[in-house]
């Protein structure tokens, strides 16, 4: 894949991070997936672009794959605040589990999580890679009005110029998060991710060690169990024929 200096010129990432800028058409998911056996933790796959707003990460874990892929939620917490710091006043970023990014409610995007083919629940991976894509500006269509559930960065107030301030926000949230997770375990990491996924009036929910969702109703005496792998292999925000965030 051909690298675009210029682009990589644009980001500034925090120490710790390896830069590699794609040209528009590239695919920064795809593309990290295929270096980060070689590329190591710390690879940052960005590809500039209007329309979206579009990297992967690199990450070199430490547990077996079943605890491991935790990681994504540490993403999508970054990812997150990330958005919240350059959003307008009042507006709300949200999550619908695991991996939808909502922006006042309309679908903006979302998170992905890979790791190597073969690789068993026990044993740990040589890599996870973590993509993001968020909708930053829609370039219009005959389906653009049609999608009243779905928004884009620059819809929703931002300017462009702040689409491109996200990806570098979100690498030093991704430090922050993975601070916590070592210094106080997955649960700091859990709660913060739980705060923006909405529950009903009563509901109490914790992620498993494998990364379920456990979700106690109101009065009720066990948990319901919402299994973590089948879901995050299913990405429904993800448009696998636009190679982009669903409109819906």
């Amino acid at each position: 894949m051909e690298t675009l200096e210029g682009a990589a010129r644009r980001l500034d990432l925090p120490p710790g991070y390896d830069l590699i800028a794609l040209r528009e058409r590239g695919d920064a998911f795809a593309h990290a997936c295929a270096i980060a056996g070689e590329a190591g933790a710390g690879a940052f796959v960005h590809v500039g672009r209007y329309d979206l707003v579009e990297f992967a990460v690199v990450l070199e874990p430490g547990e077996p794959l079943s605890g491991a892929r935790r990681a994504f939620y540490a993403g999508m917490h970054a990812l997150a605040e990330a958005i919240a710091a350059y959003c307008p006043p009042e507006r709300d970023v949200a999550f619908d589990w695991p991996g939808s990014i909502l922006f006042d409610a309309g679908l903006v995007g979302g998170g992905r999580l890979a790791w190597p083919q073969g690789c068993g629940e026990d044993d740990v991976p040589d890599w996870l890679v973590f993509g993001a894509m968020l909708r930053a500006a829609d370039l219009g269509g005959p389906e653009t009005g049609l999608a009243p559930n779905s928004t884009s960065l620059v819809a929703a107030g931002f300017e462009l110029v702040e689409t491109q301030s996200i990806a570098e926000s979100f690498a030093r949230h991704l430090m922050l998060a993975f601070d916590t997770w070592g210094e106080r375990g997955f649960r700091g990491v859990g709660e913060a991710y739980l705060e923006r996924l909405p529950k009903a009036e009563g509901e109490k929910r914790i992620i498993d060690a494998n990364g379920d969702l456990l979700v106690t109703a109101a009065g009720a005496s066990r948990p319901e169990r919402r299994a973590f792998l089948p879901a995050l292999e299913a990405c429904a925000w993800y448009d696998l024929a636009r190679a982009a965030p669903r409109r819906i």
